[in-house]
């Protein structure tokens, strides 16, 4: 039954993130470097469904770790669950986004959208996994 709530955790992350980079497109794409064509949307990909794919796999990872913490640290209620989560997205997934932007000289504008994704998104998992 666990997985079941680790993939309701990652699902509900993901959607989020969906939300979330649609309404920060343009400044992400803006800031991010990434190719637009002339309507000023990102160029298609070889393999358009990969990035989801592989961020769907991503949450399902985050999730199924943040039940294991949650579980060790025997945390078993909702707003345990948003520490932990809004820990994990602040103090671990944003600073290495930092790192990984500033050695390229990226805008901090990208640290500021994908940090903001990596905070409320494992929030979410840490709300959505202490509610089974």
């Amino acid at each position: 039954m666990e997985i079941v709530n680790v993939l309701a955790a990652a699902a509900a992350a993901w959607i989020y993130g969906a939300v979330h980079y649609m309404v920060l497109s343009k400044p992400w794409i803006r800031v991010s470097g990434a190719k637009v064509d002339a309507d000023g949307r990102p160029m298609p990909q070889a393999r358009p469904a990969l990035p989801f794919i592989l961020s769907f796999i991503a949450m399902i990872l985050v999730a199924g770790m943040m039940r294991h913490v949650l579980k060790m640290a025997a945390m078993d209620t909702v707003g345990g669950g948003v520490m932990v989560g809004f820990g994990i997205g602040a103090f671990f997934i944003t600073p290495w986004v930092m790192m990984n932007n500033a050695y390229p000289g990226r805008p901090f504008l990208l640290t500021i959208i994908d940090g903001a994704y990596a905070i409320i998104g494992c929030t979410i998992i840490g709300v959505v996994l202490q509610l089974f």
